[in-house]
């Protein structure tokens, strides 16, 4: 009998979120707990819990509007008489910056307000930009370049807390055995939100609508949301005065942190310079590698995005089968630099080989879900939305820099071959994000089976 009041108290503190359970279902979910083992039926309960489903449509909402800009680039830029890559790489830097204060802005609110404060704002927030995107042809009270630069920035603050704040709750809410499972599920189903985007601007053929549609999906998704509730975990800590929560600044107070805090932030380097200058550039990348045709942004993104969903599918299963956090992420980013190189080396002989390779890309980037999860776990609970909302927000607020050392490249050095220059400063700039990204993977902690009940 103590046992099973044990057992009680720790599954309902730390499970909540998942479901209300029956006293008579008890003694069997503790037994099953204790011995760490889940038959299909409650493997299934958990995984397609509220708290899960309702995170992957977020996150597929997410990554519809975040990827929009770059599918849609040319086609508004040229609507609205702009320059497609000066104009286009000035805006896409902002909406990275608005993803780099908006993580900082979200990630404490989840660790002092909860983690569904952020879920509703965040989505709010980018919504209402996005519908303001698709009138865009119509706003003339200001520089349609200041304006679009503003919006998207706008857009990248309220994007930046859908996955920190989803992937914390539902890594709080399910067993560590299937933490992984559930997290990659998440990002999985999520990511093709990039492919569905791609598809609406062509059935469409209307980039204003695309932004249209962005937005009301996000408000459809906030009545869905209001039968999740909040992580057990922080309800725990919510009214505990004497613990610090959502202190950002924490990070940088305390050298141990901090370093792993850096690390985690560098394993995810590598997936957005394979975004971030392949495929939103992908238009560049024709000539230097000798292929006959134009290469489409907005096709790159969608196959990279096809890859990343089947690599995050993937990735937990992966991580589940080898009980390992960096082994999953090493092998990933291994077989992600193997394609970087035979791309780079000429491999791409058409369009469509192009297209082959960002769906490689896109594969092995696909520990994207993991290194979120990795960055739940590796901080207590009462940091854990700050850690989980900022890092890979961090990684994305890294684009613009990785985009000013690939132009300055580009366009200052001198070639034989002006040619030359994308692809000598795509390596250089690689070359950097998986150095960092590698050495980081090796160091970090290993946190596959980590209990997360614990604060800083």
């Amino acid at each position: 009998m103590q046992i099973k009041v044990v057992c009680q108290n720790e599954i309902r503190d730390k499970y909540v979120g998942l479901s209300k359970m029956q006293s008579g279902r008890t003694l069997e979910l503790c037994y099953f707990y204790l011995m760490k083992q889940f038959t299909p039926a409650q493997k299934r309960k958990y995984l397609f819990s509220l708290p899960v489903i309702v995170a992957a449509l977020g996150y597929f909402v997410d990554i519809y509007d975040l990827t929009l800009f770059g599918i849609v680039r040319i086609d508004s830029l040229k609507d609205l008489g702009l320059d497609v890559d000066k104009v286009g790489s000035l805006i896409l830097n902002w909406q990275m910056l608005g993803l780099l204060v908006g993580g900082i802005l979200w990630g404490t609110l989840g660790d002092k307000k909860g983690r569904l404060t952020v879920l509703f704002g965040s989505i709010l927030v980018y919504s209402i930009a996005n519908i303001a995107c698709g009138f865009l042809p119509q706003l003339t009270f200001m520089d349609t370049t200041t304006l679009y630069c503003i919006l998207r920035f706008v857009a990248g603050v309220g994007l930046a807390g859908e996955l920190g704040a989803g992937i914390t709750l539902v890594a709080e809410s399910l067993p560590k055995e299937l933490r992984a499972i559930g997290t990659s599920l998440v990002a999985g189903f999520g990511l093709l939100g990039a492919v569905v985007a791609k598809l609406t601007v062509g059935i469409s053929g209307d980039w204003t609508m695309t932004y249209f549609i962005g937005g009301v999906l996000g408000l459809m998704l906030l009545l869905l949301r209001i039968g999740v509730v909040e992580s057990g975990m922080f309800n725990h800590i919510k009214t505990d005065d004497s613990v610090k929560k959502g202190n950002f600044l924490s990070f940088f107070t305390n050298k141990i942190r901090f370093i792993k805090y850096i690390k985690i932030i560098a394993i995810g380097l590598p997936t957005w310079f394979c975004i971030g200058i392949f495929a939103f550039f992908g238009n560049q990348f024709a000539a230097p590698l000798g292929i006959d045709g134009e290469i489409d942004p907005g096709a790159c993104i969608m196959w990279a995005y096809i890859g990343i969903s089947a690599g995050d599918f993937a990735s937990g299963f992966i991580s589940h089968w080898l009980e390992s956090r960096k082994k999953a992420i090493f092998w990933m980013l291994m077989f992600t630099l193997v394609g970087v190189v035979l791309l780079l080396s000429g491999m791409a002989k058409t369009v469509n080989g192009y297209y082959f390779f960002m769906g490689w890309l896109g594969l092995g980037t696909g520990y994207w879900a993991m290194f979120v999860t990795v960055g739940a776990e590796q901080f207590g609970t009462n940091i854990r939305s700050t850690a989980a909302t900022t890092i890979p927000n961090m990684v994305r607020g890294s684009l613009p820099l990785m985009v000013i050392l690939y132009n300055y490249i580009k366009g200052n050095v001198v070639f034989d071959n002006p040619n030359q220059g994308v692809l000598i400063a795509t390596i250089v700039v690689g070359t950097i994000a998986f150095s960092l990204a590698i050495y980081s993977v090796l160091t970090i902690e290993e946190t596959h089976g980590r209990d997360l009940d614990f604060v800083e």
